[in-house]
């Protein structure tokens, strides 16, 4: 896992809304699937840092954060 600095590139990759965000503002994050690599940032700050997590990393938060 680390953090990058956003770049130019960020913007042209496809970023999907988590489908839990409300459209009143409140904690939302988007993430863009890379070959090998998922990137995840705040989606109210798109010019901030971005987590980068191998797709196996991923898989296992996304079904921690299922089970709670």
């Amino acid at each position: 896992m680390n953090f990058e600095e956003p770049k130019q590139v960020v913007s042209e990759r496809a970023w999907f809304k988590s489908s839990y965000s409300t459209g009143s503002g409140g904690e939302c994050v988007e993430v863009s699937a890379c070959p090998g690599t998922v990137h995840v940032r705040d989606s109210k700050d798109k010019t901030g840092p971005i987590l980068s997590v191998t797709p196996g990393g991923w898989k296992a938060f996304v079904e921690f954060a299922a089970q709670n």
